[in-house]
């Protein structure tokens, strides 16, 4: 028996993945360069749509040539102590890359750098790192999955310039949700992360889902596209329907299987990106139950002026939640997140 090939795990390359060719080869062919435009990349995007998976890609490609190291950090811990562990790590697994002494502590001070006893900071240690892996002609590239605006978040970035200043061949690959992404970049001391490439991630294709779905159930082409086009082309709802069609069948009802599709939406992203909205964010939402809404029906109903209402559609759009359709109009961006969230 065939496994099912779609995913739910986080973060993981899924069997059944639909690339995003266009800013897969932008990052690709930018890093590769002799002369990089950018250093480093902003990957933005609403929970579940792919940031990640996109990430890693790009890094598992990277990682197939011999001359990059990558350096995946936790957003969660002291970046600069992490990176001068994780980078110690993968220098030591490359052959004559490392002076004999070279030794980190698990306190994250230096230990015989270079075969001479005493303390050394994070900083330092990295620093040295880098310039061994320069002189062996090594590229470094960190990721950082879900960045958030923090006081080790500005340390980090404003050390990392000061790296690109000495001329080490790093590179650095952040994702991220809009409004954390927007207070790294808006901040006074992180002004070259203002200049960096930000992608934000827009719907997969709905053609190229109904390939999938045509293929991989054997269904004929409308079948497939009235799957496609429930998933709006949100990564995370190709996965999960395609996970519960491949378990369910065609033989249940539709019906069933997206009852069963808004549990897996509901403990998988939109509890935790309705948690994150204001008050009136929400309400706005739960104005708008059909596919299109006119902007001046859900002003009406919640006593709203025109300019108020436009900072918050404005944010929603930006957070990928909404989207603006034709004049007047909007829309919710996520799948059955109507369906799910009214019941919050």
């Amino acid at each position: 028996m065939k496994s099912n090939p779609f995913s739910l795990t986080f973060g993981k390359h899924p069997e059944k993945y639909i690339s995003r060719y266009e800013n897969t080869d932008m990052i690709l062919s930018t890093f590769s360069s002799e002369n990089p435009l950018s250093h480093t990349y902003l990957i933005e995007g609403v929970r579940g749509s792919g940031k990640t998976v996109l990430m890693t890609t790009i890094s598992q490609q990277l990682s197939a040539g011999k001359e990059w190291i990558i350096v995946d950090l936790n957003s969660t811990r002291g970046l600069m102590d992490d990176l001068a562990h994780r980078l110690y790590d993968s220098c030591s697994n490359i052959p004559k890359l490392l002076d004999k002494g070279f030794n980190v502590s698990i306190a994250g001070v230096g230990i015989g750098i270079g075969g001479s006893a005493g303390f050394q900071d994070s900083i330092s240690i990295i620093t040295k790192l880098l310039s061994a892996a320069k002189k062996k002609n090594k590229k470094i590239l960190i990721t950082i999955d879900e960045v958030m605006h923090s006081k080790d978040m500005r340390e980090f970035a404003s050390q990392f310039q000061i790296w690109l200043r000495q001329d080490f061949d790093i590179f650095l690959i952040m994702t991220g949700l809009y409004k954390n992404m927007n207070a790294i970049q808006n901040d006074p001391a992180l002004t070259f992360l203002l200049r960096s490439p930000r992608i934000i991630l827009k719907p997969l294709s709905i053609r190229q889902i109904t390939s999938q779905y045509e293929e991989i159930f054997e269904i004929d082409e409308p079948s497939a596209m009235e799957l496609a086009e429930i998933t709006k082309g949100y990564a995370l709802a190709f996965q999960a329907l395609g996970t519960l069609y491949w378990e369910f069948g065609k033989e249940t009802p539709l019906d069933s299987i997206l009852k069963k599709l808004d549990d897996l939406l509901e403990d998988f992203a939109y509890k935790k990106i309705w948690e994150s909205l204001s008050d009136v964010e929400r309400d706005i939402i739960g104005c708008i139950n059909t596919d299109k809404t006119k902007v001046l029906t859900i002003r009406n109903q919640l006593s709203m002026a025109s300019g108020t209402f436009s900072k918050y559609r404005d944010n929603l759009v930006k957070s990928g939640i909404l989207m603006p359709e034709s004049h007047g109009y909007v829309s919710l961006a996520l799948p059955r997140f109507y369906e799910v969230t009214r019941l919050f």
